[in-house]
């Protein structure tokens, strides 16, 4: 299965819909009109009990051990669990004030989470939304009711960015917090030390998390085009390094692809989702593309 073909919605297009609520719905809606069937993600069922087989029940709930002992087939019955717990963190911290776009990194992760949170209570599942830097500065109880959207999007309306951040031990603080088992999706820069990280990532997946990153680049970060004199100032440092950039190019590339392949590796080996996406990406062709993928790995286990 694979996105339908449709015109996505470009930052600039997203950047004219101000208020986050609308874009959300606007990018979620669009997104599910365009697939023949809900991308939705995460969605836990529980076996309730057995029942005799009928003609024309389908031939995947057959439970063939069950056969195989009694010579009888029976049909498994589920119960949707609907109220699944998921935890959207949100980085704040000053780096995701950049952008070279018509949607810094802060708008644009802003936009991801709101459109994540909106999908997520259409499903009725619960939701709780932490805007953090170096420390959880607003936090959403959780909640499954659409109303509560307005809520989590009030919350985001008072993170702008500001101070350094410290993803590690936000990480490691909601996994002592979050005793009960649930989805936590990370959207942020990532920028900080990266063993930290990862080693707050591991700590959720230990207490039995489903963890997600979404990792928002800018373009400017990812490709490092300048050329020229250029004045590059610290968003979460007070200093500021004036140079010609393509003396520094090739030593940047390299160090951002060694970061970048740590983080992503460190994610496979413990089990955490992880997509790289540019601010200049569709929003909603790569949420799609996203879950599309969490679909595709689900039906495989």
């Amino acid at each position: 299965m694979t996105p339908a073909s449709k015109r996505f919605l470009h930052p600039e297009a997203i950047r004219r819909i101000g208020r986050l609520e609308l874009r959300a719905r606007h990018i979620v809606e669009g997104l599910l009109s365009g697939m023949h069937r809900s991308p939705y993600f995460g969605q836990s069922v529980e076996f309730l009990q057995h029942r005799q087989y009928a003609p024309g029940d389908d031939l995947r709930h057959v439970d063939w051990k069950a056969w195989a002992k009694q010579d009888r087939l029976y049909v498994k019955q589920f119960e949707e669990d609907t109220n699944m717990r998921c935890t959207l963190l949100l980085d704040v911290s000053a780096s995701m004030q950049y952008g070279s776009g018509p949607l810094n990194k802060y708008e644009y992760a802003a936009t991801v989470v709101t459109s994540l949170a909106y999908l997520l209570l259409k499903q009725h599942d619960a939701v709780s939304c932490i805007a953090f830097d170096e420390s959880i500065r607003t936090r959403t109880p959780l909640r499954s009711t659409q109303a509560h959207l307005k809520a989590i999007v009030r919350a985001l309306d008072a993170s702008n960015p500001l101070n350094k951040t410290d993803t590690g031990a936000i990480f490691r603080e909601v996994a002592e917090v979050s005793p009960r088992r649930g989805m936590v999706a990370v959207v942020s820069d990532m920028l900080g030390n990266v063993d930290s990280s990862l080693r707050g990532l591991r700590l959720l997946r230990q207490r039995g998390h489903d963890v997600m990153v979404l990792h928002v680049m800018d373009d400017d970060e990812l490709d490092f085009p300048f050329d020229g004199p250029t004045r590059f100032e610290g968003l979460e440092l007070p200093d500021h390094l004036t140079c010609n950039p393509r003396a520094l190019r090739e030593g940047y590339l390299t160090a951002l692809d060694r970061f970048l392949t740590t983080l992503r590796r460190g994610c496979a080996r413990d089990g955490i989702d992880y997509a790289l996406i540019r601010t200049s990406d569709p929003l909603d062709a790569a949420l799609a593309a996203f879950l599309y993928r969490r679909v595709a790995a689900e039906r495989m286990h």
